[in-house]
């Protein structure tokens, strides 16, 4: 039964903005949080997939999502679903803390396009890194989301790697990441991301790489003037769910969860999609000059740097996506 606040809250014609719940009688509530915020593509497929599986199971499976990290932080969700705590996460490369192969969803130059990263996320490789994070973290992927790939801003165009010829550059603090931009020829300095719309202004760094996403919401639009579409990172995130909640379900309500994160993912596809090419037009509008790359140089000279950077683990298989 619905509760005397909330039958208050549905007839004021008001809803917590996290919740999905047409049902009047309800067998299970899955709660789900995750990072993003409200506007963003993820946040909205997540709660498609609520309404959908609350449609697909009579209303029986209610969806509660958490956006911005209010129901706990990526780590500590993964946690919570692994002891029982929590039921679903959107999560990525953070797995590969239990599941090596997680890795490969993020690695340098691996994927030449959405297509081809799709072909390996819904593929016999993706299907080994589902399986291994299912044994390895209890925790299964039902679905994945692109993410936008990683571009490279400067005040000048960069289109081959001898352009950029010791270019003062920021990265995250990851060591694959350093070694593959110093192979290319520039000069990374990892740092925090906080620190980087000042460091661009005052000269510390030159440049730094992120998705059109970032670019726009730090508004490097005021201190960098072109962006060169590197796409050095093309990379997937899952939608997961507890394997403790999924044994929980019956078949036929686990059907009906794959079901829902199918019609979810789609839908996400049309929102990344979408974002993508506004992102583009905004950052356009407000002076930014985009530059295709020679894509095809910068993954050759990259190479080597990320083999010998990846683990064992997965080294094998990413020599395969780079003899493709």
């Amino acid at each position: 039964m619905l509760t005397h606040t909330l039958k208050r809250l549905l007839l004021a014609g008001i809803a917590a903005p996290f919740i999905a719940f047409p049902a009047l009688s309800q067998d299970m509530t899955l709660k789900l949080g995750h990072l993003a915020n409200e506007d963003n593509p993820w946040h909205k497929a997540a709660v498609k997939f609520g309404e959908e599986l609350s449609a697909l199971t009579d209303g029986r499976i209610a969806v509660e999502v958490f956006p911005n990290e209010s129901l706990g932080r990526e780590m500590d969700l993964i946690n919570g679903m692994q002891l029982g705590t929590a039921d679903m996460t959107i999560t990525g490369e953070s797995l590969q803390n239990w599941a090596p192969m997680a890795a490969l969803l993020a690695v340098p130059y691996a994927y030449t396009s959405l297509e081809h990263m799709d072909e390996v996320a819904s593929g016999e490789i993706g299907e080994q890194i589902k399986a291994q994070i299912i044994e390895k973290a209890q925790i299964r992927p039902v679905a994945y989301f692109a993410r936008g790939p990683r571009n490279l801003t400067a005040n000048r165009a960069i289109t081959t790697p001898d352009d950029l010829n010791g270019l003062k550059l920021r990265v995250p603090n990851v060591p694959l990441f350093v070694n593959v931009w110093q192979a290319l020829g520039a000069a990374p300095t990892p740092m925090a991301f906080s620190e980087v719309f000042t460091s661009l202004q005052n000269g510390t760094i030159d440049a730094q790489e992120n998705p059109l996403a970032l670019i726009k919401s730090a508004s490097f639009n005021e201190v960098q003037t072109h962006v060169n579409l590197t796409e050095h990172v093309r990379s997937w995130i899952y939608l997961t769910i507890s394997e403790m909640t999924w044994d929980r379900l019956s078949a036929e309500d686990q059907a009906a969860v794959m079901e829902a994160a199918a019609r979810a993912q789609a839908y996400e596809r049309e929102l990344f999609t979408a974002d993508e090419q506004a992102l583009a037009a905004d950052l356009a509008a407000a002076g930014m000059i985009f530059h295709e790359v020679d894509g095809d140089a910068f993954a050759a000279a990259a190479q080597d740097a990320v083999l010998s950077s990846v683990s064992d683990d997965i080294r094998a298989i990413v020599e395969q996506l780079f003899d493709r």
